[in-house]
This record gives C-alpha cells, structure tokens and sequence, in this order.
C-alpha cells in the first residue's frame, strides 16, 4: 500500500544566496547563507520510488475494476475525443461535452481520462457536469490540441 509523504520546503532566511570562500589554491567552497528555518523533504531515490510504487499501485486498482466491471457485465463505454484551446496560458477554452451513448440511470458514475497525445502542455483533465446522458471535459494547460481516451463505468444501480 502506498505510504504518503508529506512534502515540505526548504525554507532559509537568505535564500538563493550564498557564501563564497577562496581556498587560496584555485578552489572555492560555497556554502549557504543564512539560517534554516525549515529542513525540506530530501529528494532521493527512496522517496522518488514510494512515488513509483503509489502510480504502479493506482493502476493496478484501476485495472482490477476495470476487470470486475466486465466481469459484472456493468455497461463500460469507451470513446476518443480531441480537445481544442485557442486562448493563451493561463486561460482554456478545451472544455467539452461528451454526449453518452446509452443514457445512465444516474450520475453516480466514474470517468477514467487518458492523454493519448498532446501538442504543448495539457495541464489537468477536468472532468465535470456529469448528468445521466453526457458529461462535460476539458483541460487545463496552454496545449492548443489534447486528444483524450475516456473510459465510463457505473451510473446503472438506482
């Protein structure tokens, strides 16, 4: 099971400065200037792994579902769609509606979004508006083209 890391700065009273000594033999020693007031999170290949271990993890879940879902018969609805901003960062116009094919009993249902391309940067994937026949999408980065696989399962028990 994936362990959370709370991720925590590192603070200092001077930042991004520091001391210069000459050594008197060609070499410098730099060292920080100021005072810690807050020790950050190290960044090594422990912490980067919990990272790796947490995403293989999610799939996994995600796959288990997605296989007691066909198993259960649930209606699964698969579908591309391409996203188009024309707006300049921080501003999208991506946002979307995808009608579903067979309408849903209900809105209680769950919307798996997968950048399969994107030319710059998509930012999020915003999924909302979710309403028993269609549902709204959209990004949220500068990416003027993003297409989209998506993936809907649930909405059938009352």
């Amino acid at each position: 099971m994936y362990e959370w890391t709370k991720w925590q700065d590192h603070v200092t009273t001077h930042p991004n400065m520091f001391k210069v000594v000459d050594n008197g033999d060609g070499t410098w020693t730099i060292t920080p200037a100021g005072d810690v007031m807050q020790q950050g999170t190290p960044q090594d290949q422990v912490r980067f792994n919990n990272i790796e271990n947490g995403i293989v993890d999610a799939h996994i879940a995600i796959n288990l579902l997605l296989n007691y879902a066909r198993q259960s018969k649930l209606e699964i609805e698969v579908g591309t769609t391409t996203l188009t901003n024309t707006l300049s960062f921080p501003f999208s116009n991506s946002q979307q509606t995808i009608n579903l094919k067979k309408a849903k009993e209900n809105s209680d249902y769950i919307v798996f979004a997968e950048i399969m391309s994107a030319i710059g940067n998509p930012g999020e994937i915003v999924v909302s508006d979710k309403l028993v026949n269609g549902f709204k999408i959209a990004h949220t980065g500068s990416a003027p083209s993003v297409t989209i696989k998506y993936t809907v399962i649930g909405g059938v028990l009352k």
